[in-house]
């Protein structure tokens, strides 16, 4: 019996490529190689590409690094005021039971 997919892992994914990878390869193509080219040297599907070239446009890689560098600071300046709203929440709750 013949089953689809018996010999691979159930969680296989694809290569994880980082930002900056992802943008030497789109600048690849803009240096005039062909798209099909590109993506069959890196292994990569066109519409992986293609979202990458939606997703990325015409940024640089120092600009991807700035980007990255403040999704990290939004993300623990979010956690600090989630942190604080919680401090107060409890605060509050414990100054009512005492009055």
């Amino acid at each position: 019996m013949l089953v689809f997919g018996a010999n691979q892992p159930k969680n296989i994914k694809g290569k994880k490529y980082t930002t900056e990878e992802k943008i030497r390869i789109l600048r690849q193509a803009d240096a005039g190689e062909s798209i099909a080219e590109v993506c069959r040297e890196h292994n990569l599907t066109q519409v992986s590409f293609h979202r990458w070239k939606k997703q990325f446009g015409q940024m640089e890689v120092n600009e991807a690094k700035r980007l990255k560098e403040l999704e990290r600071e939004n993300t623990e300046l979010k956690k600090m005021l989630a942190d604080s709203l919680l401090e107060n929440r409890v605060l509050k709750f414990a100054c009512e039971k005492k009055l």
